[in-house]
């Protein structure tokens, strides 16, 4: 997951440059889909990549836009699957 916030809450440049172009994600790095605050604040992506190095390239892309916080999450039925032999 990585939460996004926009630089002065400035979602016009973000989407400008979004507009012309594009996403600026490597090979390899794939969008699954975002949800914005109401107030422009943060924006939160579900990104998936075999390789951190990628979002590290891709945070580079935006980072006089944005500011970048990476959670590596997984989806719950497998962490129920880790937890379920210790239940």
């Amino acid at each position: 997951m990585v939460i996004e916030r926009f630089r002065d809450q400035d979602a016009q440049a973000v989407y400008r440059r979004f507009r012309d172009h594009g996403r600026g994600t490597p090979d390899g790095l794939r969008f699954v889909g975002s949800w914005v605050e109401a107030n422009f604040d943060r924006c939160f992506q579900l990104m998936e990549c075999d390789d951190v190095r990628l979002l590290q390239q891709w945070v580079l892309h935006w980072r006089e836009l944005v500011t970048f916080e990476i959670v590596p999450v997984v989806p719950g039925s497998d962490a129920y699957e880790v937890v379920k032999p210790t239940l």
